[in-house]
């Protein structure tokens, strides 16, 4: 049955009578089975549980929390977690779009008269409402960070993140419900007739296996088309991919210094690194980083937005700029940039990335000189932190506590 004929159902007029809602069993197509559903709702779930323990990561690398801190081993930790979370999701679209095709008669499915199936089917629809609401709001609006374009004026973070929450519980909520009947439609062949409508007749030009098959093409297809960004190795064929890996010293940019404002300052004669600790503070030219200790180590630079870059990097080794002011190690530090204004023009950088022989100002990028949009003159650069939390155009360094 087509959209054009379920639009007259509902809103047309056909022979002078009032045209009837459709109902589930208008739908006769041998493809909208529960089996079909089934198999790609499988893997749907397991994307979406890939999604939520890596966004999970994600959130609490960005959270530092005094309880549990977030590791700076292995270096390139967030770099995978982050790479899966946007591959995850980006899969699961094709995989949500037919896993909705499959079981859309569903919702003209008449309600039961007994009261206690009723109670069960209403919670059972009003699970399944707040899980496809908040499936197509995560899906949507994560994309949409990894394009960088933020058509709205809430906070992501923070409501991708509790979204995020609802979306898993609705969808336990929904696997408790149908377990029964999904560990027998995946025990049984695809084809069977198996709890099939009555409504079902007639051969499709495509298999059931067929479509699923299809499905997992779409999907594999979405996730080489968009994760050259995380995978070098695809970036040939990675046509949607946010980032090509071009860029100053061969790594991308997200904000440049004409976008963040601090040209000026960052060029400027007068610049200033300072750093302070319980009323000692000393300044550095640039010209004085370059003469400490340089010291050059592999980091990857791995964004939010699920690209990321491996990268060499020299500079001055953080906790000895810690140690001139005399500063105990397991003190948390704040970074301050010369950005002007912005949400990351000041972060907290944990005791124990502080305190990490990797961390780094940065002064140099893959043997050249840091450029003016990667941080000129210094940018932190710490093993397993978000790239959003490395903080460009350092212009103090101050621990706390």
């Amino acid at each position: 049955m087509g959209l054009t004929e379920v639009r007259e159902k509902v809103e047309g007029v056909v022979g002078g009578v009032v045209s009837r809602v459709p109902d589930e069993g208008d739908f006769t197509s041998r493809l909208r089975s529960p089996a079909v559903a089934a198999r790609v709702g499988l893997w749907l779930g397991i994307s979406f549980g890939l999604c939520f323990v890596t966004g999970l990561v994600s959130h609490w690398a960005q959270s530092p929390d005094p309880w549990f801190a977030f590791p700076t081993r292995p270096v390139r930790l967030y770099q995978l977690t982050q790479g899966v979370h946007v591959i995850a999701g980006t899969a699961a679209v094709p995989l949500l779009l037919v896993k909705l095709w499959a079981v859309f008669p569903k919702l003209f499915s008449r309600p039961p008269k007994d009261l206690r199936l009723l109670l069960v089917e209403t919670l059972e629809r009003v699970s399944i409402a707040v899980l496809v609401a908040a499936s197509i709001f995560q899906l949507a609006s994560g994309i949409s960070n990894s394009a960088q374009w933020y058509p709205w004026s809430f906070d992501f973070r923070g409501t991708h993140y509790a979204l995020g929450w609802i979306a898993i519980g609705a969808l336990a909520v929904h696997i408790a419900v149908k377990l029964p009947l999904i560990r027998d439609l995946l025990g049984t062949d695809i084809e069977s007739g198996t709890h099939d409508r009555e409504s079902m007749q007639g051969e499709p030009p495509l298999t059931r296996r067929g479509l699923v098959r299809g499905a997992f093409l779409a999907s594999g297809v979405a996730v080489v088309a968009t994760a050259g960004s995380t995978v070098p190795g695809l970036r040939t064929v990675s046509v949607f991919g946010v980032r090509d890996g071009n860029g100053p010293g061969g790594l991308p940019v997200n904000k440049s210094a004409k976008e963040a404002d601090v040209v000026a300052a960052a060029l400027s004669d007068g610049y200033r690194l300072r750093v302070v600790h319980d009323g000692t503070e000393m300044a550095f030219t640039r010209a004085d980083l370059e003469q400490m200790r340089q010291r050059t180590h592999d980091l990857p630079l791995a964004c939010v937005e699920g690209w990321s870059a491996n990268a060499t990097w020299t500079g001055v080794r953080l906790r000895d700029l810690l140690d001139a002011v005399g500063a105990p190690r397991g003190r948390d530090v704040n970074i301050e940039s010369l950005q002007p204004a912005g949400s990351y023009r000041s972060t907290l950088l944990p005791h124990q990335f502080a305190d990490d022989s990797l961390t780094l100002l940065a002064l140099g990028l893959n043997g050249e000189q840091l450029a003016l949009d990667h941080g000129y003159p210094c940018r932190l650069m710490a093993p397993n932190r978000p790239g959003v939390l490395q903080t460009k155009w350092v212009t103090k360094v101050e621990v706390l506590g």
